[in-house]
This record gives C-alpha cells, sequence and structure tokens, in this order.
C-alpha cells in the first residue's frame, strides 16, 4: 500500500503509474487509439521505463532506427528532452526526432506532480528529404536504401491532426490517473477506518472488562468515534469529486462521438475513443455512488455511536445496557466498512 502522510494524504513521491491506473486497461486504450489513428504510442513512468508495450511502432524506427547502438541512444536523448519539455510545460510537447520524424510526449500528472508521460508520433508532416535520411541512415550505420524504403512508407498528416492526437491521450490518460488516485485514496481511507475501528474494539473490551476505567475509556472511544466520522466526511468530499471528474470524462466522449461522426471514416479512431470513455466514466460513477451510500449509513451508525457511548458518561448504572448497545452499532459499522473495502478494492 501507498505511503500515507498526514492521516490521509499520499505521498506523491512514491507513487507510480500502476498505482493509480490499470496497465492492462491502460494498454488496451493505447493499442486500440494507435491502431485507430495510424500512429505510434508508448507510456513510460518517470525514469523513462516503459510500463506499456509499444503501440503500432513503425519498421522505420524498430528494424532500422533502434537496430544500432548509436540510432538506440539518440532516441533515447531525443525522448528524454521531449519528455522534459512536456515536464516543464506541463502540456503535450510537440517536436522533431533526430531521425526526422515529428513526435510527442504527454504528461501523466497527479496533484501536479509527474508520474509518467506518453510517448507517441513516428510521423511526418510533409514528403521525406531523401537526402537527409541517407545521412542518418550512415550515420547510424544501417542501410541507407531500406531507410529510404522505410520512411517513404511512414504516414504523412497535418500538425494539427498529431496536436490534436496528443491532445487526446493527454486528457485521458489524466482523466484515468485522476479517477484512480481518487479510488486510492478511498481505499487507504477504509483502511484507515479499520485500524480505528479495530482500537474501537480494543476499548470496548477494555470497558466491559473493568468498569473502574470506564471514563478513561469513554474518551478514548469518543476520540476515535470523532476520528471515524472525520474520515467518513473526507470520504464524501473524495467522491464528489470522482463524480465531477466521470461526468467530464463522459462529456469527453459524446464530443468525440459527435466529433467521429462528422468526420466519416477519418474519425473512426475517435469512435473508440468515445466508447472506451463513456464505459469508464460510467463505471466510475456507478462505483462512487454505492460508496456514497455506505458512507452515509456508516455515518448514521457512527452518530447512534456517539449517543449511545455519551450514555456511559452520564450514569453508570446504565453502563452495561449502553455498552451493548454501543458494540451492536459497531457491529453494523465494521460490517459496512468491509462493503466499502471491497468495493475500493473490486474498482482497480
Amino acid at each position: 500500500m501507498i505511503k500515507i502522510t498526514n492521516g490521509t494524504d499520499i505521498d506523491l513521491d512514491a507513487l507510480e503509474i500502476k498505482d493509480v491506473i490499470d496497465i492492462d486497461l491502460l494498454q488496451k486504450f493505447q493499442d486500440n487509439f494507435a491502431e485507430s489513428m495510424d500512429i505510434a504510442s508508448v507510456t513510460v513512468d518517470i525514469n523513462g521505463k516503459p510500463v506499456t508495450r509499444p503501440s503500432s511502432y513503425t519498421d522505420f524506427c524498430m528494424k532500422f532506427t533502434h537496430s544500432t547502438k548509436v540510432g538506440d541512444d539518440r532516441c533515447a536523448e531525443s525522448h528524454r528532452r521531449g519528455g522534459e519539455e512536456a515536464t516543464r510545460t506541463g502540456r503535450p510537447y510537440i517536436y522533431t526526432c533526430h531521425a526526422g520524424l515529428i513526435d510527442f510526449a504527454a504528461p501523466i500528472l497527479i496533484d501536479g506532480k509527474q508520474i509518467g508521460t506518453i510517448l507517441g508520433g513516428q510521423i511526418l508532416n510533409s514528403s521525406p528529404d531523401e537526402s537527409k535520411f541517407r545521412k542518418t541512415a550512415n550515420e547510424i550505420g544501417v542501410s541507407e536504401n531500406g531507410y529510404v524504403e522505410a520512411v517513404n512508407k511512414v504516414k504523412i498528416t497535418t500538425e494539427k491532426s498529431v496536436r490534436a492526437a496528443a491532445e487526446v491521450l493527454y486528457i485521458i490518460a489524466n482523466a484515468l490517473s485522476k479517477i484512480g488516485y481518487e479510488e486510492l485514496k478511498i481505499k487507504d481511507m477504509s483502511q484507515v477506518l479499520s485500524d480505528n475501528f479495530n482500537q474501537i474494539s480494543a476499548t470496548m473490551e477494555e470497558l466491559s472488562a473493568s468498569s473502574i476505567n470506564v471514563t478513561n475509556n469513554q474518551h478514548t472511544l469518543s476520540e476515535e468515534i470523532v476520528n471515524v466520522k472525520n474520515i467518513s466526511m473526507e470520504i464524501n468530499t473524495i467522491l464528489d469529486s470522482i463524480k465531477s471528474i466521470a461526468d467530464q470524462t463522459k462529456m469527453l466522449g459524446l464530443n468525440a462521438a459527435i466529433e467521429a461522426a462528422r468526420a466519416g471514416e477519418v474519425g473512426r479512431g475517435f469512435n473508440v475513443v468515445a466508447t472506451e470513455i463513456r464505459s469508464l466514466s460510467q463505471n466510475s460513477k456507478e462505483t462512487a455512488l454505492k460508496i456514497s451510500e455506505l458512507t452515509n449509513k456508516i455515518e448514521n451508525s457512527v452518530d447512534k455511536t456517539i449517543e449511545s457511548s455519551g450514555a456511559t458518561l452520564e450514569t453508570t448504572e446504565q453502563q452495561s445496557a449502553a455498552i451493548q448497545e454501543v458494540t451492536a452499532n459497531l457491529q453494523q459499522v465494521t460490517e459496512l466498512i468491509d462493503k466499502l473495502n471491497r468495493l475500493a478494492n473490486s474498482n482497480k
């Protein structure tokens, strides 16, 4: 589990892409998008290490440029510079790689902290100048004719299309990461809730075992219960954020579908994006609503627990009955916490 600081804050420095985004889902989306848009892409972590398999890489890059150490090193340096610029601006960055193809880097951010980058491109915006590519072929040590033949197979498109593709990948990846981050916070908070209730249960055993320490133990119990209620309120705040992101993501899906319909055959790739987005937003919103119902029940049970535990301070004659009622309410809340844990884990 990710390290929690300041009670419920997640340590962003320790956060990785896999903690907030299902890599299989990311791979599927990346593959579908790359194939439908005929554009290469791969996702890397903050250190530049790939977390997904390359999607739709060209023969120009895979069979030639990356086939020698010189070419591979030049690619790594080119990607590094593009990634640094995307990090600096916090937006997708379009650039020309060392070999002459158009590439882009789109940062994946959590609360302004970069956790990875989507790299893509491997396309041209005009017919290739064969003399330049022959020169590059000699420099990196590959066949001139093979290199020229490969570059002539690279897709030629407009700069506007490249920027649009980079922007879509940027928006979707960051929507996925934000939703995953909110879900991660709920998951970790549910663990904190479980730990708090373990402490409450221990306190209840002490209350039952010895009425002499009932006052001190009751104060401890009340503090833990208030802590539980505060965390429940934080969860509801996070749920509002998830539902807002889901609504925004659904709107993006509708816009993508409209644009796909307008573009006809050219927009078939955006239709794939629209379907994936709408499915994602609907699932996230449904889960958020279920968790919201549970947190409301938790707060109601906690209120009852506070009323019941307060009775033990008012009169020792009612101590036994109050403890029994508190225990029953705690059992109910514990069951709700278990459901909350299962929901938080199942949606990852």
